[in-house]
């Protein structure tokens, strides 16, 4: 991977592992790949982030996750979910969704024939315990603010409107063109961002989307964005306790 003029910057290219399978695509981006000779593909608790893409009248079927939290953010779309504890859900731009697979949760996802063309991230996050006790959250979240960081999801004691069991916390922004932002701090922790669309620039470096960041000791960044962008972004604290036995992130 690329390092940027800034030497803890570490800049990854769009992924090459794709699943195809027809109405369901996805692409998978493990963080810690963004640092070499990193021996994990994840990066402390943040295990993957994984761009997917439903067609609509697609069926996912009924199918177990272990020991691992799932965080579905929706931007363009809707993804209906059904599970064996009697939630059906609809996730889109205006609500968020962690699903807390603990000792094992069994859900299916779902596209209508009406429904628009899903694009969306799953984010798959290593809980710092094994076997905890299934849970799933369902919320709307504020509003965004053009050029302004929205934080959505955090540990169990952050004041984000969801939470998930262990240190990361998940942020997104709307970036205008031309627009600067620092990326969102806290202490002890690094950061890694992931633009969704868009073009942003970054210690000299260029970030087009599908492009990543790994941002290790974290001392601040700013992203400017080149055109208008959605970014969003991890905080994670790497010496966290992990889990790795998850169904897919691991």
């Amino acid at each position: 991977m690329e390092a940027t003029a800034r030497e803890t910057l570490y800049k990854a290219p769009r992924t090459d592992v794709i699943q195809d399978q027809g109405q369901f695509r996805t692409h998978f981006n493990f963080p810690g790949r963004n640092l070499p000779d990193h021996d994990d593909h994840g990066y402390g608790p943040l295990a993957t982030v994984v761009e997917s893409f439903m067609d609509p009248d697609t069926l996912i079927g009924m199918h177990p996750h272990r020991n691992e939290e799932i965080i579905s953010w929706v931007p363009d779309g809707v993804m209906r979910h059904d599970d064996g504890e009697g939630n059906k859900l609809v996730t889109d731009a205006d609500h968020l969704m962690v699903m807390g697979a603990g000792t094992e949760f069994w859900h299916e996802e779902r596209t209508l024939a009406e429904d628009p063309p899903l694009r969306m991230l799953q984010i798959f996050v290593r809980p710092h315990s094994l076997d905890l006790q299934p849970q799933i959250q369902h919320e709307p979240v504020p509003d965004p603010v053009a050029d302004e960081w929205r934080h959505l999801f955090g540990p169990e004691d952050s004041d984000a409107p969801l939470s998930v069991r262990n240190e990361v916390d998940f942020y997104d922004a709307h970036l205008e063109e031309g627009a600067s932002d620092d990326l969102p701090q806290i202490a002890g922790r690094d950061a890694y961002f992931y633009i969704f669309e868009g073009t942003v620039e970054a210690a000299d470096a260029r970030f087009e989307e599908g492009e990543s960041g790994l941002l290790v000791d974290d001392d601040g960044l700013t992203l400017t964005a080149r055109e208008d962008a959605l970014v969003v972004a991890f905080l994670i604290d790497p010496d966290a306790p992990v889990t790795r036995q998850g169904t897919i992130g691991r």
